[in-house]
């Protein structure tokens, strides 16, 4: 499944809306859980996690209308760590959240590059409009303006050009001739002179559609002997390798780039937490079902058998309500 193809797919929504749902309970139920000495994480974990964004974001008006404070900034106050980090991304709307992530990706000294390739890489067209609108709104400045004032060369260039989401082509046109042309450039670009020429990659990678650059892969081993990625490998080091490859990954199979970023999170020593909440907060209305059967497939374990030896306490119990039963 390829990532222009993935959206919305009743079967990937691992958090669904609550029936029956009642916002008032709801916000009755965290006050009392957050009210007097000590928490009760589980009642907040059986709430947030099993409702849908857009019924958290009722429980929080109505929160405010009750007890007249801000739902967030409570859970803020009683909560800490990767537990508090996890709940309050579920409070955020999709696209204001993918907006913050984008915004502490460049605050602060040092970027973290592998935030913006992975957001910027991996979302459509429209998608992307939504996600400069709220950093816009949230933010005062324009998501653009930022990232270019943050970043530098060839990686600034392919993030800009990725922004403007040129890639979303839903009719499925393919031109074999524009195809092998592309392919044919890519080879001259990069395997038969010495040095690369980036931006023919970046132009290439970043303004032809998912079906349309499938096809220029194929071309492109039949002319090269060696894979696209092997390529990149080759030619590219860095941001810009890492960049460059998230876009063919996301091309080829969108539920597996996402199994692998998840994978990688928590392999090896330590967790890369960020990514963790990041990817199954986001996707978990979206498609994480599906990324789900592809991790399983990829690793041989399942997501939330990887989930239980890595994480622990209210934090783990909270991240395995959201990723749902196994596959």
């Amino acid at each position: 499944m390829a990532w222009w193809k993935a959206w919305v797919e009743q079967e990937g929504i691992t958090v669904k809306s609550s029936s029956h749902f009642n916002p008032d309970p709801d916000a009755e139920t965290l006050y009392k859980a957050m009210k007097g000495i000590g928490t009760n994480e589980q009642a907040i974990i059986d709430v947030l996690t099993r409702r849908s964004n857009t019924q958290r974001q009722q429980i929080a008006k109505s929160f405010k209308a009750q007890f007249g404070k801000d739902l967030t900034e409570t859970l803020k106050s009683e909560l800490s760590g990767k537990f508090e980090r996890l709940i309050v991304a579920l409070m955020y709307p999709p696209y204001r959240y993918e907006a913050k992530e984008l915004h502490d990706a460049m605050k602060g000294l040092g970027t973290k590059e592998g935030v913006i390739i992975e957001i910027l890489a991996s979302r459509t067209k429209k998608q992307l409009q939504e996600i400069m609108k709220a950093y816009e709104e949230d933010y005062g400045s324009s998501l653009e303006e930022d990232i270019q004032a943050d970043t530098s060369g060839y990686l600034e260039r392919i993030l800009v050009c990725l922004l403007q989401g040129s890639r979303d082509d839903v009719s499925g046109f393919v031109d074999p001739g524009l195809a092998l042309q592309d392919a044919q450039d890519l080879h001259a670009a990069g395997e038969k002179i010495r040095g690369t020429d980036e931006m023919k990659f970046i132009t290439i990678l970043c303004t032809r559609s998912a079906t349309h650059l499938l096809r220029v892969f194929e071309e492109y081993e039949k002319i090269a002997n060696k894979s696209i990625e092997d390529s990149i490998k080759s030619e590219t080091h860095g941001s810009l390798e890492e960049a460059m490859l998230t876009v063919v990954k996301c091309t080829r199979n969108l539920h597996s780039y996402f199994a692998e970023r998840l994978y990688y999170a928590m392999k090896g020593a330590g967790t890369r937490d960020g990514t963790l909440i990041r990817n199954i907060v986001s996707r978990s209305e979206i498609d994480l079902n599906l990324i789900k059967c592809h991790f399983k497939k990829m690793y041989g374990k399942t997501l939330s058998s990887m989930i239980m030896e890595d994480t622990s306490g209210d934090y783990k119990n909270a991240l395995l309500n959201l990723v749902g039963s196994d596959p």
